[in-house]
């Protein structure tokens, strides 16, 4: 799959944070130990940072952080480095974009026994079922993953 690849999963379903915004993964967004500022996302149109879904500029959200979560965004940091602006994952443009998100997952699912239609999606949604099985409210689940 690839280290990039895996760091987004690792993202998605260890905080249930969005595509875009796993694609914009910061290391300046490790604010404490165990809290990571969701602030932007790459937008899969623009593959540009853009603001979140339904929050205006400027406007974040802080999630617990998982000390894996922690260790692999450090990990991924000390092999790979960062940009001067703290992204991890970046391209040819200068940010991980979406098409370059596809061709792997397309071929991760294909070589799996999983749902028709099963993406990276999925792993926000595994994290969100996770959660609410392990008797985390609601409430919180959807605070965190970003719901208003």
């Amino acid at each position: 799959m690839g280290d990039d690849h895996a760091l987004q999963i690792v993202m998605m379903a260890g905080r249930g944070i969005r595509n875009g915004e796993a694609r914009a993964v910061n290391v300046n967004n490790v604010v404490a130990d165990d809290v990571y500022r969701v602030h932007e996302q790459i937008h899969s149109s623009t593959h540009r940072p853009a603001k979140l879904k339904h929050r205006k500029v400027g406007e974040f959200r802080e999630v617990p952080l998982a000390r894996s979560v922690r260790e692999a965004i450090e990990g991924y940091g000390e092999k790979h480095g960062a940009t001067r602006e703290g992204y991890l994952l970046r391209g040819p443009s200068g940010y991980y974009t979406e098409p370059m998100e596809r061709r792997p997952v397309r071929a991760l699912f294909e070589k799996l026994p999983v749902v028709d239609g099963m993406g990276t999606y999925g792993f926000r949604h595994y994290f969100a079922s996770n959660a609410l099985s392990s008797g985390i409210p609601i409430t919180d689940v959807a605070e965190c993953m970003g719901h208003k």
